[in-house]
């Protein structure tokens, strides 16, 4: 028995998405921007830093292996109003533990476990936008989504930041921000719930299923390029885990970091991945992705040699958002694209995993090359590493597609 479902009648508006999708946003932004700045001003070296970033991103890397428990147990509904309220628990203890070298354990357990919840929220909200989407706006729908989770970063990063320069005591950023989070249920009700899929008497039997389509996905040509291309460290926009960390080098202040790499920053990502799914719809959507890499990796070239002062900083930490907005509605495009609908949350969490693991490595590279070279060495080899990893894939696809072509 292969698993299909008959897709909702109601085709909700993508806004719907974006508001669904904030409180992941707003978790990543606010330990990335909020909590590593705080960090850093405590004394904790960068690298150290960059490493607890590193680690949060272990859940969304290995979150295919539970992404099945969504296609096969509660509903849709269901499982994003219980990972919505761990999750803003989870942000809120975040914001709670003190941010100085001696709490690091104890930090290190709370991102873990918080960031395990809200892959939850984003698998659900993933597969009701797989089964709401047309295939002729699957750019749009990724646009909205990505604008929403790279918005919600932003809203995580410098409101969070602010909050917590401005407000005592400390948790009170953490607690603002999970209300906030918990608001975004109300939009839950604008959108359907996919059927149930048919179930067999046996559980086991079910997961069979679910991997019958995984496995359809990834032998596939389509499905097996768009998974490598999101696994290669291309477009991962690392290195804006680590702008307020290297803020200082650029002589910007704090006023500036909470500016250009919060609330700025969400409003041009969210610009780009509006103009991102534009151009996914209207271009074969992995070379859209690819394209995206290119340019991230030129913008971290110019930044690199352009002059350290809070003016550069905050231009290039912008264009930098710019192109990683594009990058991000790149990657839904080609995921969606991909999936078709079936088990939509494991296929699609397949990508998110895969994608995962190379901004949790880059992160790590980013953070051990700014230790050893500095900033411009670091920038320099991110860029590297991006477009190598695109000679690779292009050599893939040119091989892949040969036997085709041989035969017609």
């Amino acid at each position: 028995m292969t698993l299909r479902l008959a897709a909702p009648s109601a085709t909700p508006h993508p806004v719907v998405f974006l508001i669904l999708i904030l409180p992941f946003g707003v978790m990543s932004g606010y330990l990335t921007v909020t909590i590593v700045y705080l960090l850093t001003q405590a004394g904790v070296p960068v690298d150290e830093s960059a490493a607890l970033v590193a680690i949060s991103y272990i859940p969304h890397s290995w979150k295919f292996v539970w992404a099945p428990l969504v296609d096969t147990t509660l509903s849709r509904k269901t499982w994003y109003l219980c990972a919505t309220v761990v999750s803003g628990l989870g942000i809120y203890a975040t914001g709670a533990v003190p941010a100085e070298a001696g709490s690091l354990p104890l930090l290190t357990a709370v991102v873990l476990l918080s960031n395990f919840a809200v892959t939850f929220l984003a698998m659900s909200v993933e597969s009701l936008m797989a089964y709401g989407t047309p295939a002729d706006a699957k750019g749009r729908s990724a646009g909205w989504f990505q604008a929403g989770n790279l918005g919600g970063f932003g809203l995580g990063g410098g409101a969070g930041l602010w909050i917590a320069q401005h407000l005592q005591p400390s948790w009170m950023a953490g607690a603002v921000l999970a209300v906030a989070s918990l608001s975004c249920c109300a939009a839950i009700a604008f959108v359907a719930e996919p059927q149930r899929a048919l179930r067999e008497e046996k559980y086991y039997r079910t997961l069979a299923t679910v991997i019958g389509d995984l496995w359809n996905l990834a032998r596939s040509r389509r499905g097996f390029l768009g998974l490598l291309i999101c696994f290669l460290p291309i477009g991962t926009g690392a290195a804006s885990n680590l702008w307020s960390a290297l803020a200082g080098d650029w002589h910007a202040s704090a006023e500036t970091v909470a500016m250009v790499t919060g609330v700025l920053s969400g409003i041009v990502m969210a610009a780009g991945c509006f103009a991102g799914g534009y151009v996914c719809d209207r271009m074969d959507r992995k070379a859209a992705y690819a394209l995206f890499g290119v340019l991230m990796a030129l913008c971290a070239v110019a930044m690199a040699l352009a002059p350290r002062s809070e003016t550069m900083y905050a231009a290039f930490t912008l264009i930098y958002a710019f192109i990683n907005g594009l990058a991000y509605a790149g990657f839904s495009a080609v995921a969606l694209e991909a999936i078709g609908l079936g088990a939509a949350a494991t296929k699609y969490n397949l990508f998110a995993s895969l994608s995962n693991i190379p901004i949790g490595y880059m992160t790590a590279v980013d953070g051990w090359a700014a230790a050893r070279w500095g900033p411009g060495g670091m920038l320099h080899a991110e860029a590297a590493i991006g477009l190598a990893a695109l000679l690779v894939f292009t050599a893939v696809a040119v091989a892949s597609a040969r036997p085709r072509e041989q035969a017609t």
